[in-house]
């Protein structure tokens, strides 16, 4: 009992005493043995490892995978500029003439800022290369397609009710014989958009937080199989600091580890689906081609798998090693 004191007040004694500074060269050197060591532990259970860092990969693999799909979505309408414009259908008995005389009178009225005329025959040629139905169009005897005037508003007349009231006065001229107003498509593309991508952010957070706990829990169970290590290491007089230092570079490694799995399955599934989305946009006669995650999502990617690794280790690792102390 007595010796059992006296070790106790040694061991007190020793964690007592201030650490010793040391050089940046040596400090680095214990923390890449640390680093190697831990990733060594890893290593040698093949199974827990790969387990952990698949369900640690597939949780950051939704969220990546739905905000690229998002990306190629918004990179896909990049040819709607997103401002107000205006499509006017002339009838279809407006000569030529006359649709080249209005766009004139059109162009000079305050709300106008830019005016373009598709002529009949430009119209048909850009329905036939967008549509992809140009064996069928070539049947026609003749070009069903009226005359259009796109026009922009100006600045002031961009906003969803002056815009609708320039639509109005275009439509009440006598030549023509629908006016579109093309910001509403771009308005509710955005909003679908932006609720895509709010969507995405509550469900990345929610994988977030599934993340920390499956790290946690896994560094709470590596805590207590070493539970005599710590013991005996902490009797020695090491801080709660080097005893923390593994499991928190084991928490890096699962989140790396992670983020690495999460990248090729997202790789892995925009390979699979990228044929025939090229077969599809070969159909309507487009170039369309799905992108991958570029560097810097990339890299995005693999530090947030490392920032909620060290979280989660860090946040088990306060709570259970405290709790550990010699008797």
């Amino acid at each position: 009992m007595i010796g059992k004191r006296r070790n106790r007040r040694q061991s007190a004694r020793v964690r007592e005493q201030p650490p010793r500074r040391l050089s940046p060269h040596v400090y680095l050197q214990r923390h890449a043995q640390v680093a190697l060591d831990s990733l060594g532990r890893l290593y040698r259970n093949p199974l827990p490892t790969i387990m952990t860092a698949a369900v640690i990969g597939i949780a950051l693999a939704l969220p990546s995978g739905l905000y690229l799909l998002l990306d190629n979505l918004h990179r896909m309408s990049g040819s709607w500029d997103g401002q107000a414009s205006i499509s006017v259908f002339l009838k279809g008995n407006v000569p030529a003439q006359q649709a080249e005389g209005l766009a004139t009178r059109i162009r000079q009225w305050p709300e106008v800022a830019a005016l373009r005329l598709i002529t009949p025959e430009q119209a048909l040629e850009e329905f036939t290369a967008a549509s992809g139905f140009a064996d069928a169009l070539e049947t026609l005897d003749e070009n069903p397609l009226p005359a259009v005037l796109i026009v922009a508003p100006r600045g002031e007349y961009t906003a969803p009710e002056p815009a609708a009231q320039l639509q109005t006065k275009l439509r009440n001229l006598p030549e023509v014989d629908l006016a579109q107003l093309d910001l509403e498509w771009v308005q509710r593309l955005a909003a679908m958009i932006d609720i895509a991508r709010r969507g995405i952010l509550v469900t990345g957070t929610l994988l977030a937080l599934a993340v920390l706990l499956v790290i946690g829990n896994t560094i709470r169970l590596e805590i207590q199989n070493r539970r005599a290590e710590i013991v005996v290491t902490k009797l020695i007089g090491a801080t709660n600091a080097f005893v923390r230092r593994p499991f928190l570079y084991s928490g890096l490694w699962y989140g790396l580890l992670g983020a690495l799995l999460a990248w090729l399955l997202v790789v892995t599934g925009f390979w699979l689906l990228a044929d025939p989305v090229a077969r599809l946009a070969g159909l309507y006669h487009s170039d369309f081609a799905l992108r991958t995650l570029p560097l810097l999502s990339l890299g995005l990617l693999l530090a947030s798998g490392i920032l909620l690794g060290l979280l989660g280790s860090w946040l088990a690792v306060g709570r259970h090693l405290t709790a550990i102390e010699p008797n």
